[in-house]
């Protein structure tokens, strides 16, 4: 049997991405470019989305890569990038969902306000933008959505229960998604990453103490990297994945697996 180097590339399809300007959304973007297909980013930044776009264009020149500044947790915002994305009459066969945030508190210390803008950016996006995307993506034969969860949504991490219930709620709807868009030929899948070297983790790993406690508890006893949880993302994205659906692969160095 000889093998179809296609089945391992991205040639001629567009990912958008969202929360796309910086860690690991924009490591998905710079390995979906590798991998030959164009790339629509998004991000609430403008600036310094264009930055990222401007970087990726020169290192990809021969790729499309377009950008559009909005926060996808807003109704009117996400309709106006599928907006912009009618108007660009591309073919979009594939989304990432990975824009979220999260705010560490004690649970009697959350805000009913904090809770809301964490369902709404971390799970209402992307359930949202997955709607939204469907049109498109049911005309492909092999499409595929990636949401970008957490551990934190599959056992206790010290984020916060609301960051945990948020994530935890987008792996089910990875699930649900996957079973009911199966006939739209619409693959759904999942990654949940432990500690990655991003800005959002930066301020807790620089605690000594803490980062000693999330080494102990991570087998391979390192922090990820960003271009690791891309190439989980774009993996579930390729030919090579097709029967692949309503999966969750942590990307965590062993954290999920370890014992006593």
């Amino acid at each position: 049997m000889t093998t179809n180097p296609a089945r391992w590339r991205l040639d001629s399809q567009t990912v958008l991405i969202t929360g796309a300007s910086r860690g690991i959304g924009l490591a998905c973007a710079h390995e979906f470019a590798a991998l030959g297909a164009d790339v629509l980013m998004v991000a609430r930044d403008e600036a310094h989305l264009e930055a990222a776009r401007a970087e990726l264009s020169e290192e990809f020149p021969e790729r499309e890569i377009l950008a559009c500044a909005a926060d996808v947790a807003q109704r009117e915002q996400r309709l106006e990038v599928f907006d912009w994305i009618a108007d660009l009459d591309v073919a979009l066969s594939l989304l990432v969902n990975n824009a979220g945030t999260n705010v560490r508190k004690k649970t009697l210390d959350y805000t009913e306000d904090d809770l809301r803008a964490l369902i709404e950016t971390n799970v209402l996006s992307a359930f949202e933008m997955s709607r939204l995307a469907h049109p498109y993506l049911s005309e492909h034969a092999n499409a595929a959505i990636v949401n970008v969860g957490s551990v934190s949504g599959l056992t206790h991490v010290r984020t916060g229960a609301p960051y945990g219930m948020t994530k935890a709620a987008l792996t089910q709807l990875t699930r649900n998604l996957a079973c009911e868009w199966a006939a739209d030929g619409i693959r759904v899948n999942a990654v949940a990453p432990w500690y990655i070297r991003t800005q959002r983790t930066e301020s807790a790993l620089a605690d000594p103490d803490y980062l000693e406690e999330v080494l102990a508890r991570t087998p391979m006893g390192r922090i990820g990297e960003p271009e690791e949880v891309a190439g989980a993302v774009a993996f579930l994205c390729l030919p090579a994945a097709a029967y692949v659906t309503g999966e969750c692969i942590a990307v965590d160095g062993g954290f999920l697996r370890y014992g006593f």
